[in-house]
């Protein structure tokens, strides 16, 4: 198996997308966007979790398998916060007994 070495210039561009998105994070926690915030911040955590995953964990030059495994892993995650927002916006729909 022959490894993929990027270039400097692709880390370095990596890097500065990754500060910039990190600053972004900062500068959307101090501003209100209501129920959008948990959203927005969601939007750019996943930005940065696909830069890593791509660039530094080398996901994009892996193999099939490999590549698979990771997109099992994120339905899985899927999945489970599926769940757990189906049993957040359903509690207190049938009321509690002996209100």
């Amino acid at each position: 198996m022959s490894a993929h070495i990027d270039s400097v210039k692709t880390y370095a561009l990596v890097f500065a997308g990754l500060i910039f998105l990190t600053v972004a994070t900062t500068y959307v926690a101090t501003v209100d966007l209501g129920p959008f915030s948990v959203v927005v911040a969601l939007g750019i955590a996943v930005c940065k979790m696909l830069l890593v995953a791509l660039f530094f964990m080398h996901i994009r030059h892996s193999t099939k398998l490999t590549k698979l495994v990771v997109l099992g892993g994120l339905l899985w995650l899927g999945i489970l916060l599926t769940l757990t927002m189906s049993d957040i916006l359903t509690r207190g729909a049938l009321g509690v007994p002996g209100r």
